[in-house]
């Protein structure tokens, strides 16, 4: 996966933006104004292509103990985000969307159920 057909990816999604809220190369997908994707787009041209994802707490874990390719992320909470390297061999594409497909589920989740509703979720 490239950076293009990320970006590609997580535009498709209903309600989502892009930005670079914190510098010039951290690169933020969010839907409804909630992050869900963070990209450190240094590490992508070094070909360290990284993403950070909201995840669910235990899952959160069992990821991090299956693969060495998902790890605690700096500047994130921990229970909730994990970073996941990719293109390193050891997780296929299809694995990376389901996971961006997860975290941005999450944050749709934690939306008041107005909000949600106002989207068009429920």
């Amino acid at each position: 996966m490239n950076i293009e057909e990320l970006r590609a990816y997580c535009l498709s999604k209903k309600y989502v933006t892009e930005c670079l809220p914190f510098d010039n190369v951290t690169l933020v997908f969010k839907v409804a104004n909630k992050m869900f994707v963070i990209v450190p787009l240094d590490n992508w041209e070094k070909g360290e292509a990284s993403v950070t994802l909201k995840c669910d707490p235990e899952y959160t874990l069992e990821l991090r103990g299956k693969y060495v390719s998902i790890f605690a992320g700096p500047y994130v909470n921990n229970k909730h985000w994990n970073t996941v390297l990719i293109n390193t061999g050891e997780l296929q594409n299809d694995f990376v969307i389901k996971l961006i497909d997860l975290s941005y589920n999450l944050v749709v989740k934690g939306m008041t159920k107005k909000l949600q509703k106002e989207l068009g979720f429920l």
